[in-house]
């Protein structure tokens, strides 16, 4: 009997970090998800895509404060996020469009702290919170607990895939935006507009951080400085599923959620962090394609 109930807790404890890590997962694999996007449609790797986490969660509770609705100031944080999305590639990808790789990440970590110091100025620096779509009441799940909220963020982030897997696959903008990330050259000599596409792909992106930030914020918390950590985790996610497969993306952040779980449970709480520089030197050292690697494709 005593055996019987130590297994019973051990694995109700092990069900409750799993579920723990899958809820944080899913926010790295949207964040992962938008490095994907815009790494397959225009080369560049997108250190900014943390910002638009941030500015999802920090701009619905600056909303709230003015009195909206919580659905409405959801929805308009979204837009202002992908604008501010469309405008990083306008005004700065762009416009340094010939330049180096090195260069183009340069601009995007630059474009990240601008972001950074803007929401501290125009926002303030204090940790803050929104409230739950349905209610805080956990749900009980074989001994283990699991907040509605967390259920908001998993199922959202199936849906999201599923409909971004339709948007690519079965679309004349998705099967363009394909197009793109194959070759760009032979895309323009067919008629498609290239810039279009690749705003198309910022805008996404930002939209999917967008709505990570607010999914999340009723969990984690928001705070103006929260881009910098899920950047860095959302491609380390994107490197471990395979960068510039969208699938992978999601496995990939998920994955890399259930690891930090796991370390945060049964190591330390100090090494959770950590997990994710431990993810990112591994697969490039041993799975430099990643889990789910897309076929690498010359472009001229």
């Amino acid at each position: 009997m005593a055996i019987g109930r130590w297994w019973i807790n051990r694995m109700s404890q092990f069900l409750q970090i799993f579920l723990s890590g899958m809820t944080v997962g899913a926010v790295y694999a949207m964040v992962a998800i938008g490095y994907t996007l815009i790494y397959a449609a225009s080369d560049v790797v997108n250190f900014a895509q943390g910002e638009f986490v941030m500015l999802g969660g920090m701009l619905t509770w600056f909303m709230l404060g003015h009195g909206l609705s919580l659905f409405v100031a959801a929805a308009l944080a979204v837009v202002v996020t992908v604008a501010i999305g469309v405008l990083l590639q306008k005004l700065a990808i762009e416009q340094a469009r010939e330049a180096s790789v090195v260069a183009l990440i340069v601009i995007t970590l630059g474009a990240s702290n601008f972001l950074r110091g803007a929401a501290g100025l125009a926002f303030d620096k204090d940790t803050h919170s929104i409230p739950e779509f349905s209610g805080n009441e956990p749900i009980d799940v074989w001994g283990a607990t699991v907040l509605p909220q967390s259920l908001w963020v998993l199922g959202v982030t199936c849906v999201m895939f599923v409909a971004l897997w339709i948007f690519l696959n079965r679309t004349l903008i998705g099967k363009a935006m394909r197009a793109v990330a194959t070759n760009r050259s032979a895309s323009q000599l067919v008629g498609i507009d290239v810039k279009f596409i690749l705003l198309l792909a910022f805008g996404i992106s930002a939209a999917l951080g967008a709505i990570g930030g607010i999914l999340v914020a009723p969990i984690t918390l928001t705070r103006y400085n929260l881009g910098a950590a899920l950047a860095l985790k959302g491609f380390a996610a994107a490197i471990l599923g395979g960068l510039g497969n969208p699938l992978g993306a999601v496995v990939g952040g998920l994955a890399l959620g259930v690891l930090e779980a796991i370390a945060a449970g049964y190591v330390s709480s100090a090494y959770k962090d950590g997990a994710a520089f431990f993810v990112l030197i591994a697969a490039l050292l041993f799975m430099p394609s990643g889990l789910l690697g897309a076929k690498s494709v010359e472009r001229v």
